[in-house]
């Protein structure tokens, strides 16, 4: 399969070679040029409430997953938002910047059988977001607090990605990198790569205190221009460094960051010594994009591991993952963007990980581990796919993963219908718990969710939106919710 996946490359760069004096003479298309810019730059405010009532013990599940942490999980709240932001606009300079500053008060109901202090408070504030970010010429630095976006899916209507989704709050963080595809220098913009090195600290305090995240990507795209792209996606990410409260201080030094870097063994603890210093996780995406004018068809496969490296079809876990298609089109108001996603984790390396003297490497039990107790979680929401079911639901006062072994069958739709913007997803998640002693807690859900957004001049520029949600099943029973936004946007300044 390798030797193939390889010839099938190799075509691919030959047949995008020929085409290249057909198609553009421009040896590196950056589309970055001399000359002064169109845009103008403006700063921008935004004002926003949203309040959620809703039947259950939470939230429905589609009300408050992939928010960036913005919607509470408690049946009742309230939120008040206040932003200045501007956007970059001039992608022809050698450079350019953005920022932003979103400052959200919120008000909840608590949950009385929560153990969670943050499910307790009936008051609270934070930012949602809080980051300057700098492109100089094709490389971007970006500093403070950013949801970290993958290009590939279609972030409105997928379940998200299975190291980041944006279902947490975004992590305070410094990443040096290329943000997006940027076409290598001679080959006419038919080879594209991009890639970043990210330096995150996790204030929660949940379990570890002063812990760090690691996260690094690096991708690349073949066909440019052409009809068809393929293209390969590798992140790597870590939780290290902090205050154990069994273990103290496991190693926040500048040698315990390279071992993390490396993913390679060290630190003071045995089983750092023995595996690799951290907690870490990782996934691999495959594409498949066919476009044309105003279109664009894509099919992707990405693939989760939590132990060594494996290249794609060459892994313990290759019964892991998630597979997608989708299309997105500007032709025809009524549908505009469609997503199909399957995920399953139930297999994770296999039912062993040592039995009989041998090691298998298998019972990964995803986003949980011995050192970091809370998990690959921040404020007890997972920071991967909202499937795999965040601690804040624990009612038993746990901070970990109680359920990572799930099948999910997800749809999205959206679009707009003379002027109402809407969004459908439907989802259908069967729950097999950690491990086989769990498998007794075996449960299912249908999370539903139906949005819509009107902006109307005629009320003082106001957009309104409302999403109707519910779950049926036995995870959490039959709830059902609404969410109501009203929100302002305007121009502050230009020049």
């Amino acid at each position: 399969m390798r030797n193939r996946l390889l010839y099938t490359i190799i075509m691919f760069v030959l047949c995008a070679c020929v085409q290249a004096r057909e198609l553009s003479w421009n040896w590196w298309p950056t589309g970055i040029r001399e000359g002064v810019s169109a845009s103008c730059d403006t700063l921008r405010y935004d004002l926003g409430v949203k309040a959620v009532a809703s039947s259950g013990k939470y939230a429905p599940f589609w009300l408050q997953s992939n928010t960036n942490g913005d919607v509470s999980s408690s049946p009742y709240s309230a939120n008040l938002c206040v932003g200045i932001y501007k956007d970059a606009v001039h992608p022809e300079r050698w450079w350019d910047y953005d920022f932003s500053i979103q400052l959200t008060g919120r008000v909840q109901s608590p949950i009385p059988e929560s153990a969670f202090a943050i499910q307790q408070h009936t008051a609270t504030g934070y930012f949602n977001q809080l980051y300057a970010h700098v492109r100089l010429y094709l490389f971007d630095i970006t500093v403070g607090i950013k949801p970290l976006i993958y290009e590939t899916q279609d972030t409105a209507l997928s379940m998200g990605s299975m190291v980041f989704s944006g279902n947490s709050q975004p992590l305070p963080r410094v990443t040096i990198g290329i943000d997006k595809f940027v076409p290598f220098p001679g080959c006419y913009g038919y080879f594209e790569l991009k890639g970043g090195l990210t330096h995150a600290w996790m204030p929660d305090n949940v379990y570890m205190k002063g812990s760090f995240v690691h996260h690094k990507f690096a991708a690349v795209r073949l066909g440019g221009r052409l009809p068809v792209n393929v293209s390969y996606e590798f992140h790597h990410a870590a939780q290290w460094g902090g205050i154990s409260p069994e273990y103290g201080d496991i190693g926040s030094d500048f040698r315990s960051f390279v071992n993390v870097l490396m993913a390679r063994s060290g630190g003071v603890m045995s089983n750092d010594q023995l595996n690799a210093q951290g907690n870490h996780v990782g996934s691999q995406q495959l594409v498949l994009t066919g476009k044309g004018e105003g279109w664009q068809l894509y099919a992707y496969w990405q693939n989760f591991f939590e132990d060594n490296f494996a290249f794609l079809g060459n892994g313990q876990n290759i019964a892991d993952g998630l597979w997608g298609i989708g299309f997105k089109q500007t032709h025809w108001p009524f549908i505009q963007g469609f997503t199909y996603e399957f995920m399953n984790t139930t297999d994770q390396s296999g039912p062993w990980h040592d039995r009989d003297g041998l090691c298998y490497a298998g019972y990964d039990s995803y986003y949980r581990n011995g050192v970091f107790r809370n998990g690959w979680n921040y404020w007890y929401r997972s920071m991967g796919t909202p499937f795999i079911t965040s601690p804040l639901y624990n009612s038993d006062g746990t901070i970990y993963t109680l359920n990572s072994r799930v099948m999910v069958h997800h749809v999205g739709v959206r679009g707009e219908i003379y002027g109402f913007q809407y969004r459908v997803l439907a989802s259908h998640a069967r729950n097999y718990g950690n491990d086989v002693t769990s498998r007794a807690l075996t449960s299912y859900n249908t999370a539903l969710l139906l949005e819509v957004r009107k902006h109307v001049e005629q009320a003082w520029g106001l957009d309104f939106g409302v999403r109707l949600a519910g779950d049926f099943g036995t995870q959490w029973g039959n709830q059902f919710g609404a969410l109501l936004t009203i929100s302002k946007q305007g121009i502050i300044t230009q020049w």
